[in-house]
């Protein structure tokens, strides 16, 4: 969520869960925290998963363009490219696939936290209009990874995430997968 001053348009959708006016922002990072994607358009009061379901992202994913897994908390719907963490840990292996899940989803988490204390506005609050405060967020997010790349702006030190990165992990799934069979099939050739 990325703060805003109160519109004058439409105000009740820009009041978030959170009880301040907002921006709900989805983005999407690699392990060195590089925005790969930003949707930031869409009022504080609008739940995370129809962002994603409406973005071009989850398009791509769902026709094949892009392989790979993205992840995503609980308040996202499980997909065969979209893990989200077992819900119950009653089992050895899902308590270690949410450890890990958690340890590498987290760095969403620091890379909003690295763009806010980059650019101060994002953190306190942008005033302006929504229209105009989405593409301050955009360029931020531009902005972040012209300085990721020029190593002009973060310490090398800075970028070096804590979290393990699987290298060459090929997981096979079959066209008709569901999530429920992807995530299983991750949990217990990795974690059990």
């Amino acid at each position: 969520m990325i703060k805003i001053v109160s519109p004058s348009e439409n105000e009740a959708d820009y009041l978030c869960r959170k009880g301040f006016y907002a921006l709900n922002v989805q983005m999407t990072c690699d392990p060195q925290f590089r925005v790969l994607d930003v949707v930031a358009k869409w009022p504080g009061s609008v739940h995370d998963a129809r962002i994603f379901r409406e973005s071009n992202l989850c398009t791509l994913m769902e026709e094949g363009h892009l392989s790979g897994f993205l992840l995503g908390d609980s308040g996202y719907g499980l997909k065969p490219y979209l893990l989200t963490p077992y819900m119950a840990e009653d089992a050895p292996g899902n308590r270690r696939y949410n450890a890990a899940h958690c340890r590498t989803r987290v760095t969403i988490e620091q890379t909003f936290g690295i763009l806010k204390k980059r650019f101060h506005a994002l953190h306190c609050g942008l005033r302006t209009k929504p229209e105009r405060a989405c593409r301050i967020v955009t360029a931020c997010a531009i902005l972040h990874n012209i300085g990721i790349q020029r190593r002009d702006i973060m310490r090398d030190s800075d970028l070096t995430n804590a979290v393990d990165v699987a290298v060459d992990v090929h997981v096979r799934v079959p066209e008709d997968a569901v999530g429920r069979t992807v995530r299983d099939h991750v949990r217990d050739t990795y974690f059990s």
